[in-house]
């Protein structure tokens, strides 16, 4: 038995003799961000302003903070930003019946120059929550039947590539120069079958997965007590989001010139925005490094995350650190907006955001 990862040019087992996660890597939200709550309570006194963060990123409403669209932010990339983006589409649930609309997207999608297999996910949502494989109709018209009325999803072509790297991406307002100040693999276990063993019984020998069964069950009841055949590979986990399954390696060490200077290019053709992470595709370690062969999935604004943070060796105090480094970032960046005569939004405004986006993510279907 192997548990295995899916990343950079190689193929390693999480079956290690080291730890299999940190200390806080699955504490509570609440717990982890109880400083940070803290701090902007101090940085609020100190700006005048409890949503002076909302404002880092003009064009957004809400600076992407809290329910967020993806549809709404890629579209305004353009050049090479829009370019290096995998193509998509848009789709607002309808009352016509689930097949009928399934078959609509997968027509809009060829028109937009991709077909089956895909990624279906919605345009408001967090956390990997409702992202969906889809290779039929079928499968997508029971997708988009968990929608609620007027919901919105994306339609998005499959990348070229596995490897996935999260770019946490920082510009200066002043000189208006960006740089990557975080870079994060995301690493996609799944199992290699021996023949006698169950798929839950290969998951529990694993160091880390073991301690994880409860995020790898739910998904994969009609495998979980079948064994697997000999070589037989099994993926636990399709969206490579940490609270799903997936692992994170920290990767600033791969932070390069060139690397730099291609996501500077490429952010230059997204106007106004400041703060925010890239969930990008790449081909292999030196493409990477060197700035090539980058296919973007996702760009999430002001509630990004520098993920490194998550990786199994991180210590706390850095952690901590980081993500109270990153919220007076956000504070900076929305008092040099105020300064140009921008106005923070109302508290009541993102309470209505946060609702709406808590409400839709009820909904959605089980995340691959």
């Amino acid at each position: 038995m192997v548990i295995e990862t899916m990343h950079k040019s190689s193929t390693g087992s999480l079956d290690t003799p080291s730890k299999a996660t940190s200390l806080f890597e699955f504490w509570p939200t609440w717990v982890m961000y109880g400083p940070v709550a803290l701090q902007w309570l101090l940085l609020a006194f100190r700006y005048r302003s409890l949503t002076l963060p909302l404002l880092a990123n003009p064009k957004l409403p809400l600076a992407g903070m809290v329910g967020e669209s993806k549809h709404e932010l890629m579209s305004q990339a353009k050049g090479e930003c829009r370019e290096a983006l995998l193509p998509w589409i848009h789709h607002q649930r309808n009352n016509d019946a689930p097949l009928l609309q399934a078959r609509h997207c997968i027509q809009q999608a060829k028109n937009a120059g991709f077909g089956l297999p895909f990624v279906c996910k919605p345009d408001v949502g967090c956390r990997g929550a409702g992202i969906k494989l889809v290779d039929s109709a079928r499968v997508l018209a029971d997708a988009i039947d968990a929608y609620p009325d007027g919901a919105a999803l994306l339609c998005q072509q499959l990348a070229s590539w596995e490897p996935e790297v999260g770019i946490f991406y920082v510009k200066d307002p002043h000189t208006n120069v960006g740089k990557v100040v975080s870079l994060t693999y995301k690493h996609s276990p799944s199992v290699l079958g021996d023949g006698i063993h169950t798929l839950q019984q290969l998951v529990a020998r694993d160091h880390r997965a073991g301690s994880l069964q409860h995020l790898y069950e739910s998904r994969h009841q009609l495998d979980w007590h079948r064994v697997l055949n000999k070589e037989e590979r099994k993926r636990l986990v399709f969206s490579a989001s940490h609270c799903r399954g997936a692992v994170f390696e920290d990767a600033c060490v791969d932070i390069t010139p060139e690397l730099d200077a291609r996501v500077e290019r490429i952010m230059k053709d997204l106007p106004e925005f400041y703060y925010g992470r890239l969930d990008v595709k790449f081909a292999d370690i030196e493409s990477l490094r060197d700035g090539k062969s980058l296919e973007i999935v996702e760009i999430n604004g002001a509630s990004a995350e520098s993920i490194h943070i998550w990786d199994k060796d991180a210590r706390l105090i850095d952690a901590i650190k980081t993500l109270l480094w990153q919220y007076r970032t956000l504070f900076s960046l929305g008092a040099y907006h105020r300064k140009q005569g921008l106005r923070p939004p109302g508290i009541r405004q993102f309470i209505q955001h946060w609702r709406l986006e808590k409400r839709l993510t009820r909904h959605y279907p089980e995340t691959d």
